[in-house]
């Protein structure tokens, strides 16, 4: 196209030299758009049914054609050199702004996509170059919507390609408005030589090859237009605030088109340049982190102040990309404003993932200050109920989204604080964290179940610190084992039933013993834990047979419960291995002074709820199972020890979870007493959880459905016990018990 070009143009002039040909088409035109503003008196033409769009493209075809025919790339041309020293791209920018014909804006941004993207003459660095681009960014960003949103988005890809070529690019192109209204006497033509290592650019070479000297005194031929533009146009631009480049893609990126999408992908490229000095310079003379916080916390403020958890649930998962919900999925109130917050705060993810470090802490921190302090904790922290409840499963479907280690580590800090000292009985709330753990105990189970939800998700994140706050730091030392006693012989001096604190003396009175009569001594390994087989039995046969059910349905639950641990030990092993936990418990010290131990406030609530397992509704027994289930996947040995096995020589006054399950069944067993056709009725209830009779209302129900839960969760134990051992990994080519023994 361009070589048929310059054929013709050749031929249509019978010249000697093409650069004269090209630089005398290249004024005429460009004489052809100037004259039509003279001429014209139709101010209703749309611009694109002038010839002015067809004479743009001819001198973009010119301007690169010659620079194909320059012997040196590094050159600027008779016709690039004509287009800087006359201001070509000021007076266009000038006639954009005017809108006149209607779409020369449209026109304009084309125009200097296509000349700043095709000619490889680096134009940035020109000030006749660099004003306009300055002026034409303020001209976009006239809010979602506007008619010139495709060619604004398309200018700014541009502007970041060219900044990804040449990240120095960065700082001279942000500084927008600020140098633009600095006037000096004398004004310099190019960029200072320790930014861009060129002298004065814009000034023509009078000795340039071809070079007419009657065009120069013809400036252009072209009248002055003042006097036929709109009187608004005349005159510095004096809009408010700061405008660049960054905040024209902020203000695309909020496009209801797919336009939105393509600005975003180019803030990405912007935060991600490789260049320190660079991303520097983006953080500290921008506001750009703060203006993606502040989008962030407007979209969160546009939502209802109510949200059910569970339509919050159904849009988990949105991404950035597409941040809208399934089409087939139920619609609700407020689904497209939670659509447009998850997907916003997943992009502000995003950026954080792949931005330059400087970058990415700066906008972490941006995101933790604006979202989680100043927006989340106040209504976390509320006394209305369903505020309380919103923020909270909003939070734990942000902390689900999560992916970048900076946004993460914020988000810790956030929750969790940075004391890392074991807390103790009498501590007073402090942190957040501990203002949310009571909320696991809550008057509303509502608000137990979202809370306990949001802890199962913290836990599932890969930071040491979650694991190591809410229960690691409480287990050091290993104060919850008995100091200065030799090591039992048998399981009775372990767990003698009578004696135990937390367990019920009806029990024995009652005429029915657990099917946990104890064994004979355990079978211990050469660094003296108990036997894999000895655990599992141990929670396998905690429940006595009374009050078991899955037997009758023809189950074999226990070998489902093997299966999924299996899967989920491997996960977690696997994002806790960079952490280096030791293989074996810590020694004990017998020259430790004596202190009480207590098992840290997460522990203390997840063990009280346990102990009411037989009074609270099935749906929150369910989620303090998970979580406590959750917790005893960790391969740390002091949890495994505290929480799995059945034969540790308590201190005084302590408990573990194997201990609140027997006062448990202790309980369990006097009131299997007051209740007619108990077996029975049991059968039925778990018949109705699993969907085969109807859910029709029994006497007891809740304590049938505890039953339940309580058989189920000690065979997840036992699964989950089973495939810990060794610590190295589960025994990969043993096969599970049957049910009830090992």
């Amino acid at each position: 196209m361009l070589s048929r070009l310059g054929a013709l143009l050749q031929e249509a002039v019978g010249a000697r030299e093409p650069s004269i040909d090209l630089l005398q088409a290249f004024v005429e035109h460009w004489k052809g758009i100037t004259h039509y503003y003279i001429e014209s008196t139709d101010e209703n033409t749309p611009a694109k049914k002038t010839d002015i769009p067809w004479r743009l493209k001819q001198m973009l075809d010119i301007l690169v054609y010659e620079e194909r025919q320059q012997v040196s790339s590094s050159e600027a041309g008779p016709c690039l050199e004509y287009l800087l020293q006359h201001k070509i791209l000021e007076t266009l920018c000038t006639l954009g702004k005017a809108e006149y014909p209607p779409g020369m804006r449209q026109q304009v941004f084309q125009f200097f996509s296509k000349v700043l993207a095709q000619v490889q003459h680096p134009l940035l660095h020109y000030l006749s170059v660099h004003r306009p681009v300055q002026k034409l960014l303020r001209l976009g960003g006239a809010g979602p919507g506007s008619l010139t949103e495709k060619e604004e988005v398309q200018f700014t890809s541009v502007l970041c390609s060219k900044i990804q070529q040449d990240p120095e690019l960065l700082a001279y192109i942000l500084e927008g408005k600020k140098i633009i209204g600095k006037k000096t006497s004398r004004e310099p033509t190019a960029l200072p030589e320790d930014i861009t290592g060129s002298g004065d650019k814009d000034c023509p070479r009078s000795d340039a090859p071809g070079r007419d000297p009657g065009l120069d005194r013809e400036h252009c031929g072209v009248p002055a237009l003042s006097s036929h533009l709109p009187a608004e146009t005349e005159g510095p631009d004096n809009g408010p605030g700061e405008s660049n480049l960054i905040t024209s893609l902020l203000g695309l990126c909020k496009s209801k088109s797919r336009v939105a999408l393509k600005a975003r992908e180019n803030v990405l490229l912007l935060v991600s340049v490789a260049s320190p000095a660079a991303a520097t310079y983006l953080i500290q003379s921008t506001s750009c982190c703060v203006v993606i916080a502040e989008h962030l916390c407007q979209l969160y403020r546009s939502m209802p102040a109510f949200l059910d958890p569970a339509d919050i649930a159904t849009l988990e998962g949105i991404s950035w990309r597409l941040p809208s919900a399934p089409s087939d999925e139920a619609s609700f109130p407020g689904k497209e404003a939670l659509a447009a917050f998850l997907g916003w705060f997943d992009y502000c993810d995003h950026l954080i993932t792949e931005a330059h470090a400087v970058v990415a802490d700066a906008l972490a921190k941006a995101v933790a200050e604006k979202l989680f302090v100043e927006t989340l904790q106040p209504q976390l922290v509320h006394v209305s109920e369903q505020t309380i409840l919103t923020s909270t499963a909003l939070l734990t479907a942000l902390l689900r989204q999560l992916r970048s280690p900076e946004l993460l580590q914020e988000a810790m800090t956030f929750l969790l604080g940075t004391d890392q000292q074991p807390a103790a009985t009498e501590d007073s709330p402090h942190t957040l964290g501990t203002h949310l753990i009571m909320h696991c105990d809550h008057l509303s189970d509502e608000i137990s179940i979202a809370t306990l939800r949001l802890f199962e998700e913290l836990l599932q994140k890969p930071h040491e610190g979650v694991i190591r706050s809410l229960v690691l730091q409480n287990l050091e030392g290993r104060l919850y084992v008995a100091r200065g006693s030799p090591e039992p012989e048998n399981y009775e001096d372990t767990l003698d039933l009578e004696e135990d604190p937390y367990f019920t003396d009806g029990f024995l009175d009652s005429g029915l013993q657990p099917s946990t009569k104890p064994p004979a001594a355990p079978a211990t390994s050469s660094d003296g834990r108990t036997a894999v087989t000895e655990i599992v039995n141990s929670f396998l046969c905690l429940v006595p047979e009374e009050a078991k059910t899955s037997a009758f349905l023809e189950e074999n639950g226990y070998d489902t419960y093997v299966h999924d641990a299996y899967g989920l030990f491997q996960e977690c092993s696997s994002r806790v291995a960079p952490w280096g936990w030791p293989l074996g418990p810590a020694p004990l010290d017998a020259h430790l002074p004596e202190r009480p131990f207590f098992e840290g406030r997460f522990l203390q609530v997840l063990f009280d709820r346990m102990t009411r397992i037989l009074d609270q509704p099935y749906s929150l027994n369910l989620q303090v199972t998970s979580v406590l289930s959750r917790l005893a996947l960790f391969p740390h040995p002091h949890i495994h020890e505290y929480l799995l096995d059945p034969y540790i020589s308590l201190a005084p006054g302590c408990r573990s979870l194997f201990s609140v399950l027997v006062r448990v069944i202790g309980d369990l067993m006097q009131r299997i007493q007051r209740v007619p056709q108990f077996p029975g009725k049991l059968l039925l209830v778990r018949k109705q959880l699993m969907g085969q009779v109807p859910g029709e209302h029994l006497d007891h129900q809740t304590l049938l459905q505890g039953v339940v839960v309580l058989e189920e969760f000690c065979k997840e134990l036992a699964a989950i016990a089973f495939v810990k051992f060794p610590p190295h990994g589960p025994y990969l080519n043993s096969s599970p018990p049957p049910e009830g023994q090992v």
